[in-house]
């Protein structure tokens, strides 16, 4: 059953009554009404458009969180084909907050690293939301280290509201081991990738996310703490978040023109939960785009075009 946001109320009320028709048509009441139903999907498809064509920053915050939006798994079985997942950090223990591999994109071989929140109360509970513990990105570590040992691409795929805040995970060094992941993402000798496809939230994102590229879906958010958590701070008053979005910048619109992405990827209308494939298709596209633009460049020169991207962020403003 799809899940609508609350601001989504015209497009529902279209579909429902498409559906309602629908139902009629299959039980043989309904004998001529294929060109109502047909106007009415014509209307719900262009109040979609409309609707998402000037989505407010809090809007896209919720289209970020939605809960049908697809995740890192997703992505993975769509895109990576002979994956073979790795667990653990050789310190402590495993993190399934973040799932990391080998695998084939398109042919090629590549590491993939992503926050996985997990679709079903079960798996969120398992993933913990996507929200890595120190573990997880000692993981990541190691997995980057490997790729960079046997000259392979890395992939990382950003979905998290920010790192796991627990009193277990501060002391276990969660502070370091998201800055020791930032560091081998920047020291890396082969190019790497970065995609914000749902929340790219706060240390717990950029640990993965110091890429050479750096994409972000259409209606993904990026920001060094949630609306939510910002708006405690400022106003000591959570309810103010769609305030703090609105002043935080934290759609892919604007982020491109400050320089801290390089791509906004487009999302089918509605979101991309609602065309997944095709979504997975134009990610796919995109990432193979920015991975032929760095082919061909030394480790020295991969790492020092990491380096002057991120040090010309905000200058040419």
């Amino acid at each position: 059953m799809r899940s609508y946001l609350d601001f989504e109320k015209p497009v529902a009320e279209f579909e429902a009554k498409v559906e309602e028709l629908r139902a009629l048509a299959a039980n043989g009441e309904g004998v001529a009404i294929g060109d109502e139903i047909a106007k009415l999907e014509a209307k719900a498809n262009q109040a979609l458009k409309d609707l998402y064509a000037s989505l407010t920053p809090w809007q896209k915050a919720l289209v970020a969180r939605h809960p049908q939006r697809p995740h890192v798994s997703d992505y993975v079985r769509s895109l990576i084909t002979e994956f073979v997942p790795l667990a653990g950090d050789r310190k402590f223990g495993e993190d399934e907050a973040i799932l990391g591999g080998f695998g084939r994109f398109r042919g090629e071989p590549v590491c993939v690293i992503g926050q996985e929140k997990g679709s079903t109360t079960e798996e969120r509970l398992r993933h913990n939301f996507g929200m890595a513990r120190p573990e997880g990105y000692r993981k990541a570590v190691r997995l980057m280290e490997m790729a960079d040992r046997f000259g392979l691409p890395v992939l990382t795929l950003v979905d998290t509201a920010g790192a796991y805040p627990g009193i277990g995970a501060e002391e276990r060094g969660q502070a370091e081991a998201i800055a020791r992941s930032t560091d081998t993402c920047l020291g890396l000798g082969v190019p790497n990738v970065a995609v914000v496809i749902g929340e790219g939230g706060s240390g717990g994102a950029i640990a993965i996310a110091t890429a050479n590229r750096v994409l972000m879906l259409e209606h993904a958010i990026y920001s060094v703490i949630s609306p939510e958590g910002a708006a405690s701070i400022l106003w000591h008053d959570s309810s103010r978040a769609q305030d703090a979005a609105t002043n935080m910048k934290i759609t892919a619109q604007d982020l491109i023109k400050f320089g801290v992405i390089d791509k906004i990827v487009p999302e089918p209308p509605g979101g991309a939960h609602r065309n997944a494939e095709a979504m997975f298709t134009t990610v796919g596209d995109a990432v193979e785009q920015a991975f032929a633009e760095l082919k061909g460049l030394s480790a020295t020169e991969v790492r020092e075009q990491r380096y002057a991207k991120f040090l010309a962020i905000g200058r040419t403003l």
